[in-house]
């Protein structure tokens, strides 16, 4: 099947582009991680403003995808997946202002619990005093607490979830291959840019063919032709490889907190194993695969 995204879902990514291009997130990711969420709340609201929010029950996963690429790959902070993705699927409406949600086992932590307007756990409200202590998590933009209660977990939203981690993780992947192939192209030693030499060119088509067999997963799972946990699998192990080998290219710059390679570096591992681990979602695909499944 030949799929390609209407013009109007162009039209989606071309403005959501534009807005957070102009928006300097990288500023706002570290406000946010430094505990200053103003800019990143206002962030939130001219996205959400798009129609964000609205897009699990307004338009199609699809669109929903489109969005998250766009995040992923401008690491906007904040419980989008949750506000987003999860709640909107599940409630059957769009949720009002800022959500998040703990939903163990795969996600026990509540991401932004303490700015949220909503906590829930499953599709359970609880109240402001049911969220606990705060938890470090190796992204310092990802704030997670512990929320007290129960909840039930609702299938369709879940893999809604994963499919819009999927497609963060597709956008961070992209995001870090394109710093890297800027950076070869300045960085030089012995007189040469060392992406003249192969063993990067190789490194990076690598990082170019995962992230180009995992894309059309993320679009297959979104029209319900393959499992989301595909779409998971494929777009963890091709950003986590775009991640190794950007910072293979850099050398000993892209391990300092301080270079903006690490946001997008840390904010792929913990999307890695958030909204089930890798294990969980290749067990998920081998249960489909000997049930006879088609997904």
């Amino acid at each position: 099947m030949r799929f390609e995204l209407t013009d109007d879902q162009h039209d989606l990514a071309r403005a959501l582009e534009g807005l957070l291009a102009s928006s300097d997130t990288v500023a706002v990711a570290r406000a946010w991680a430094d505990d200053d969420t103003g800019p990143g709340l206002g962030l939130w609201k001219r996205v959400a403003d798009l129609g964000v929010t609205m897009l699990a029950t307004e338009a199609s996963l699809v669109e929903v995808a489109v969005a998250f690429e766009a995040l992923g790959r401008h690491a906007v902070p904040g419980p989008w997946v949750e506000s987003a993705a999860y709640l909107p699927v599940a409630l059957g409406h769009e949720v009002e202002g800022v959500a998040t949600l703990a939903l163990p086992p795969h996600v026990p932590l509540a991401l932004d619990a303490d700015v949220a307007d909503h906590v829930y756990v499953g599709t359970t409200p609880v109240a402001a005093d049911a969220v606990g202590p705060r938890h470090v998590s190796v992204d310092r933009t990802r704030r997670l607490f512990e929320v007290s209660g129960t909840g039930e977990t609702d299938p369709a939203a879940f893999d809604a979830a994963v499919l819009a981690t999927s497609a963060q993780l597709l956008g961070a992947g992209e995001r870090v291959l394109a710093d890297a192939v800027t950076y070869v192209k300045q960085r030089k030693q012995f007189g040469r840019e060392i992406g003249s030499y192969q063993a990067i060119k190789h490194a990076l088509a690598d990082v170019r063919i995962a992230l180009d067999f995992a894309r059309p997963l993320v679009f297959a799972a979104a029209l319900g032709e393959v499992s989301p946990s595909a779409a998971k699998v494929a777009c963890a192990d091709a950003a986590y490889l775009a991640s190794r080998t950007g910072l293979q290219v850099h050398g000993a710059i892209g391990y300092t907190a301080e270079f903006d390679l690490s946001l997008w570096i840390t904010k792929i591992r913990a999307l890695v194993t958030a909204w089930g681990t890798p294990a969980f979602h290749r067990e998920r695909l081998l249960q489909d695969l000997v049930a006879g499944g088609t997904r």
